[in-house]
């Protein structure tokens, strides 16, 4: 095994408790695993949030849907799974097969589903969880006519039943966000299209890892005013946190972009879940002169001893972290010390500069990423974000103890 991929339990339970302390009394907390749990692992990871209390999970799509929903039945745990990101006439029959719960948008998806619905036999209905397009321009049905047409055809028919409305913010990471504001003018114009259709739905959901962050403002931040939605429409409120759960959140900006805001309500008590690593597969000693990688886009200037790590951007490790003469890049951890990737990072092979660590031979443990090397210091060398970095991290996952 070449790399794999280390998950704690303990840190991935601890993480969702804070999201849920922090989304506070009253607002039930949707455990995000899509994109197979950020990179971590979705059917590792799974099991891990339901024990922790999880009513809910959620899927990219009813491939995944139906991977975790044999991952939860083998543990003994039945939460409901919510399929996030859209679906097509071929994923209706899985919908009602594996009791998922989909997002809908169309009156041609909820037909697709109607039509599995009768093609099964069931004298159940389908729950769907209706999406609103409050200025995201991505999915869910617009306001106006094209929701109306679609509230009139629910209100219509009894295989299919209306068990949520969903929006989803834009700029949930910026404090005071006039994007924001303008998002739940809107999703409450909606529900109260919703209402006057007379569809009653059970849950009323909006906001991801950032939301619960950047509430400080007890009266006005928009877990409050979830909730007071919700109520109005006798309904639950859910708030959908990913990324915090696996122990990392984007920085909360103020409104002028300029700077950050320093009230983080969950950021400074996330752990990273995830040890993503790798063993030493070969030792050499290089004198000045001798040029390391592709390009040679470094070259020693000293004696050096260089360790072999099998891992590259194949496996997920951005090749912005590359080390040259001129541009220091990332490290990884070995025997608990830094050491310098130097060269380019390639397909499947990256070179580390170990001539300071003592005694480094073939076999020896190296982290890629965990303690010593996050995914937020790969997403500044790499000029992205922490959900790219994770997300793209390509090794098998298993569950470890603290």
């Amino acid at each position: 095994m070449k790399s794999w991929v280390e998950i704690s339990e303990q840190r991935l339970t601890a993480n969702y408790k804070l999201l849920a302390k922090t989304a506070g009394e009253g607002t039930s907390v949707l455990a995000v695993v899509k994109a197979n749990a950020y990179g971590h692992g979705a059917t590792v990871c799974a099991p891990v949030l339901a024990r922790a209390g999880a009513e809910w999970l959620g899927v990219t799509d009813v491939t995944e849907g139906a991977e975790v929903r044999a991952a939860l039945t083998a543990a003994g745990l039945q939460p409901r799974i919510l399929v996030m990101s859209g679906l097509l006439a071929d994923d209706a029959d899985a919908v009602v097969q594996y009791g998922l719960t989909p997002i809908v948008w169309s009156r041609r998806q909820m037909e697709w589903l109607a039509e599995a619905i009768g093609r099964s036999g069931s004298e159940l209905p389908v729950a769907v969880h209706l999406e609103i397009d409050t200025g995201m321009a991505r999915q869910g049905v617009a306001l106006g006519e094209e929701l109306r047409e679609v509230l009139r055809w629910l209100g219509g028919q009894r295989r299919l039943w209306l068990d949520g409305v969903m929006t989803h913010f834009a700029s949930a990471e910026v404090a005071g966000s006039a994007q924001t504001l303008d998002q739940q003018r809107r999703f409450e114009e909606a529900m109260r299209e919703v209402a006057e259709a007379g569809l009653r739905p059970g849950w009323v959901h909006a906001g991801n890892s950032s939301t619960i962050d950047n509430n400080a403002d007890a009266e006005a931040g928009s877990l409050v005013w979830l909730r007071r939605l919700a109520a109005a429409s006798g309904a639950r409120a859910m708030v959908r946190p990913g990324l915090g759960l696996y122990g990392y959140c984007l920085a909360i900006e103020s409104a002028n972009g300029v700077g950050e805001v320093a009230q983080p309500q969950v950021r400074p008590g996330l752990l990273p879940v995830m040890a993503w690593k790798s063993r030493v597969i070969g030792c050499r000693e290089v004198g000045p002169g001798n040029t390391v990688g592709y390009n040679a886009i470094f070259v020693a200037q000293r004696a050096m001893r260089l360790a072999l790590v099998p891992v590259g951007y194949a496996d997920g490790l951005r090749r912005e972290l590359s080390g040259s003469n001129a541009h220091a890049g990332g490290w990884m951890m070995v025997r608990g010390q830094q050491a310098a990737i130097v060269g380019r990072v390639s397909m499947n092979l990256t070179v580390v500069d170990v001539t300071r660590i003592a005694d480094v031979a073939v076999g020896d443990e190296v982290v890629v990423l965990g303690d010593g090397i996050t995914a937020e210091d790969h997403a500044r060398l790499a000029r992205t974000i922490a959900y790219e970095i994770v997300c793209g991290v390509r090794a098998s996952s298993q569950l470890v103890g603290d």
